[in-house]
Formats: structure tokens, sequence, C-alpha cells
């Protein structure tokens, strides 16, 4: 059985457990298919995903581009460094990140020169250098901004470990 964080309500057990690891593969799979899967009836396995819903362990349900068939042919991380680590410096700057859809993720990071870490997703090196110079470093604070470029991706997934 897997305990959540001290604020969540829920536990899960292997049922659960299996639910969210077929759901994380499939987002589409039907609960027909699912209960079946897991050994529950419709009614209950229904249930049980609701729960999951309701408790925030399910947060929403996606569906995978692939960013390339898009033309979306470059992948960059980018390290931002910014010129003070003021609440409101940063709550600034992570408002206006949230508005560029170039920008797949975003974290704050430690231990580098950086003090934000972004994953970007552009058509080419020349949409880059319009989002580079277009708006990342036009961006309030911005002092640094590091680029390492993706040669190929050895490692996607989009399952989080349940066991």
């Amino acid at each position: 059985m897997v305990k959540l964080m001290a604020d969540a309500k829920i536990e899960l057990d292997r049922i659960d457990q299996k639910i969210l690891a077929l759901m994380q593969a499939n987002a589409r799979i039907t609960n027909l298919e699912l209960a079946d899967k897991v050994g529950l009836s419709a009614t209950p396995c229904l249930r049980r995903v609701k729960r999951l819903e309701e408790s925030g362990i399910i947060e929403r349900h996606v569906t995978l581009l692939n960013a390339e068939k898009l033309g979306l042919n470059l992948m960059a991380y980018i390290g931002i460094s910014m010129d003070r680590h003021t609440p409101d410096r940063f709550e600034s700057f992570e408002r206006e990140i949230r508005e560029l859809p170039e920008v797949v993720e975003c974290a704050i990071v430690t231990g580098q020169d950086a003090d934000f870490l972004l994953k970007a997703v552009v058509r080419d090196m020349r949409h880059y250098e319009e989002f580079l110079l277009g708006h990342l470093t036009k961006l309030e604070g911005v002092t640094g901004v590091h680029t390492s470029f993706v040669l190929r991706e050895l490692v996607k997934k989009t399952e989080l470990p349940l066991d």
C-alpha cells in the first residue's frame, strides 16, 4: 500500500496502482476495459477513478502530440538567471513565462548558475532566435540565458513510477 504526502487523505492499494498505471499508459482506456484489466466490475472501478480524480492524484487527461510531425523540430533546455531573488521578481517571471507557448516546462532550480530551467520546443533555429530575442531576453529581471539543444531524446516517458 502506498501512502501519500501528509496533506493527502487517500491511500493507494494495488488495484488503485494498477488503475493509475493503465491510465498513464492510455488515458483513453474505457472504464469497461479498465475494470476488466484490474479485476473489478464497471461501477466500483468508476468509483475508484472518480476518487483518484477528486483527491487530485489524477490531475487531468491529456493527448500527447508528436512534435516533429507538427514541424517542431528543435528542443532546448534553457537556464535563466535573474537579477534579484525576490518574491515579486520571481512571481512576475512565472506569470509571464506561462504565457509563452514554446515553453512546455519550467522549474525553479538550485545547484546551477540558473534560477529557472525551461524546456522549450520550437520549429527551428530561426524560431529559437525569435523566441530568445523577442521574448526571453525582454522579460523583466532576466540577466542571463544559457541554452543547451537536444540532439536526441534517449528516454521520453510521461508515466510516473508507482512502486
